[in-house]
């Protein structure tokens, strides 16, 4: 599953041919673990059961056609009508297609916790080592792009010239890496005894994976690589302090301090170099030429419209163009609201806000809970995805990373990390 979304997971586009591989690669390893595996355990996660049903069932229940009167009875539908012809039975969505398309893409985070369900507790010790070769491999793969190798994937949609890796969106990949800055130092301290070699190792890839962020050029990845340092800080924190409990009071603020300057060292020789393509875009920023802000109030008069059913899942691009303002007209089409928050009300009205609260207060909740409890191995798992997860609804608000697969399911894993955290601090016996 991991091979399969290095290879082909990174984009968002119905028409990418990524997509075709991904869920045709997911559907076989849902089949086979149906098939051929354990049964899932559920311990612990039946609140992600719950909110993957939801998930599913709103495109779903959106592409059930409505009699006439009922869909004439819609926001926004009048557009679609042709005059002086009969209106035939139609479905909650303005754009089928692209709600079938939503509905498709589901198997990708399905697959992904079904898999992980029917897993022991080995399989998510090695997670974390499975996952951080994953993102190394594509930080390397980013670097070639950034020294000029021009490489460019055959599934994406990416655009060549920019330092995207295994995504077609630079922000993507910046969020990517910035997982990267959480798992590797949690990754260093889940083994005590290795612990000697891991730490270096880990500390390396950290400088890495920000060198890395900076070249993207991606402006949100350098606030998330930032996020990503503060909350690693307060991962390893107890463990840390642990370790260092038999020396002097300074040496763990001595250890802090000495980080931040070794990586603030590389930052400022990477801007010196003029290699910190992330940094320059930030200075450079000038807010009336940034098309999201300008869209922004046509996005909100859309909703407002929209509401309370919504326009129908992944059909953002065709209803835009409806309301699209001539100011706003430009050789390119603005594709999403690049705030997923906005996108979700648009798409999906009250019923999927209803979902989003659902899932964010469940996050909030565990996240308290794994965060107050003393633990070892599952406890810090379980604080590493509650982490994950606020850097991926961060990346939200300026942009939609969770609608690619490979961000679709490092959600999954992240919060079957935080579920077995929390049960673990409930005293819930989990799968040896």
């Amino acid at each position: 599953m991991i091979v399969l979304l290095w290879v082909a997971g990174g984009a968002s586009r119905a028409d990418a041919m990524g997509q075709v591989v991904v869920r045709a690669g997911a559907w076989a390893l849902l089949v086979v673990a149906s098939l051929a595996g354990p049964r899932p355990d559920l311990a612990g996660c039946r609140a992600i059961v719950w909110l993957l049903a939801a998930t599913i069932a709103l495109p779903f229940i959106q592409l059930i056609p409505l009699p006439p009167a009922w869909w004439q009875a819609l926001p926004g539908r009048a557009i679609l009508s042709t005059p002086g012809q009969a209106v035939p039975w139609r479905p909650w969505t303005m754009t089928p297609g692209a709600t079938r398309n939503a509905l498709a893409s589901l198997v990708v985070p399905v697959a992904m916790f079904v898999i992980l369900a029917q897993g022991k507790a080995r399989v998510h010790r090695w997670m974390p080592t499975m996952l951080l070769g994953m993102i190394g491999a594509a930080v390397l793969l980013g670097l070639l792009q950034f020294s000029g190798a021009g490489f460019n994937s055959p599934f994406l949609n990416d655009t060549p010239g920019l330092v995207s890796s295994i995504f077609a969106n630079r922000n993507h990949f910046a969020l990517f890496v910035a997982m990267g800055c959480l798992i590797a130092p949690a990754w260093a301290f889940m083994d005590r005894e290795a612990l000697r070699w891991r730490g270096p190792l880990a500390a390396g890839l950290v400088i890495v994976f920000v060198l890395t962020i900076l070249a993207t050029g991606s402006r949100a990845g350098i606030l998330l690589g930032g996020v990503a340092l503060a909350l690693a800080l307060l991962l390893v924190g107890r463990n840390l302090r642990r370790r260092l409990r038999g020396g002097p009071r300074w040496l763990l603020p001595a250890c802090v301090v000495a980080a931040i300057l070794v990586i603030g060292g590389f930052i400022a020789l990477s801007f010196a170099a003029d290699r910190a393509v992330g940094i320059s875009r930030l200075i450079t920023l000038e807010v009336g030429e940034d098309m999201r802000s300008r869209a922004r109030p046509t996005v909100l008069a859309m909703i407002a419209l929209y509401m309370p059913f919504g326009s129908g899942l992944g059909g953002f691009d065709p209803v835009f163009r409806i309301h699209e303002p001539f100011a706003l007209l430009k050789p390119t089409y603005f594709n999403q609201a690049h705030n997923d928050y906005l996108g979700i009300a648009l798409d999906a009205g009250i019923a999927g806000i209803l979902i989003l609260v659902a899932a964010i207060g469940w996050w909030a909740l565990a996240s308290i809970r794994v965060w107050r409890a003393k633990g070892d191995h599952d406890i810090l798992l379980g604080r590493l995805g509650s982490a994950m997860i606020l850097l991926v609804l961060i990346a939200s608000t300026a942009d939609y990373p969770a609608r690619t697969p490979t961000v679709m399911a490092l959600v999954v894993v992240a919060a079957m990390w935080l579920a077995r955290g929390k049960a673990h601090a409930n005293g819930v016996a989990l799968p040896s």
